[in-house]
């Protein structure tokens, strides 16, 4: 536990300051490189390494998605760049029809495009005029805080199985606590921007975005936790230490962070 925090006390104030101090383009670099590395980790764990080609053409094309978001790519050129990665997938498949099936390609497009894709909703909420660099924090607020608050009440008060063929140690006390983690922490933090920073906030909206959200992020925890589980691996990396993988901390993130972008856009939770 104390490696989970200690990892967490550094990196959570590395990625305020890749959000919030340096340029938006520099963050959304960063973000599609976190992107190439699930993509290879994704693919690791479901055996794809003995394909590098493969490997490479879908780490490529995660790490482009992000940057695209970014620069507002017509959806002329979004087709294109999707268009040259299927014919390469593709390509591939011909070349080896035998051994590599269509059900192993499809994990390419997922790994590739599906995820990069709906992780770069932070790229495209960081980029708003005026509200980018405030609305970003909201999936990481929901996402973090309810990680951490479902972790320790989970830890001190769980008893009762939440899904035990899935993640053994997710308990409904600890997904309970994550929700009234995630309440609070918005609520916390969207008070600050209407008394700091002149933000009319909807208070109501505050609470659904943090049980909605935190919710869709328990899901998302454990849809990349099947995926482990079928693996047959604990964890998708080592690259965070007390972690995992990139996978492993920011699975809830591919869930969350298009919700909020959803939910920005229908049901705005504070306008300036």
């Amino acid at each position: 536990m104390k490696t989970r925090v200690l990892t967490a006390a550094i990196a959570v104030p590395v990625l305020l300051v890749i959000l919030l101090a340096l340029p938006k383009l520099v963050a959304a670099i960063v973000l599609g490189l976190m992107c190439a590395l699930a993509s290879y980790e994704l693919l690791s764990a479901t055996g794809f390494l003995k394909h590098i080609r493969l490997v490479i053409y879908s780490s490529v094309m995660a790490l482009l998605v992000p940057v695209w978001s970014y620069l507002g790519s017509s959806i002329v050129w979004a087709n294109a760049g999707i268009l040259v990665f299927c014919a390469a997938v593709f390509t591939e498949m011909m070349l080896n029809h035998i051994k590599l099936r269509f059900d192993r390609i499809a994990v390419c497009f997922v790994a590739g495009v599906v995820i990069p894709y709906l992780f770069s909703s932070i790229v495209r909420i960081h980029i708003a005029d005026g509200t980018g660099r405030f609305f970003v924090l909201i999936p990481l607020i929901i996402a973090f805080i309810s990680d951490s608050g479902a972790y320790f009440v989970g830890l001190y008060l769980g008893r009762r199985k939440l899904a035990p063929a899935i993640s053994p140690n997710k308990t409904v006390e600890g997904a309970i606590g994550g929700l009234i983690a995630s309440v609070l922490g918005m609520l916390l933090y969207m008070f600050i921007l209407d008394i700091a920073f002149g933000f009319k906030v909807n208070y109501l909206a505050v609470i659904v975005y943090g049980i909605v959200c935190a919710a869709a992020g328990v899901f998302g925890d454990l849809c990349f936790s099947v995926i482990k589980r079928q693996a047959g691996i604990k964890d998708y990396g080592t690259l965070i230490p007390g972690h995992g993988g990139i996978l492993d901390r920011f699975d809830s993130m591919v869930i969350i962070a298009p919700l909020v972008e959803f939910l920005l856009a229908v049901f705005p939770v504070a306008v300036k």
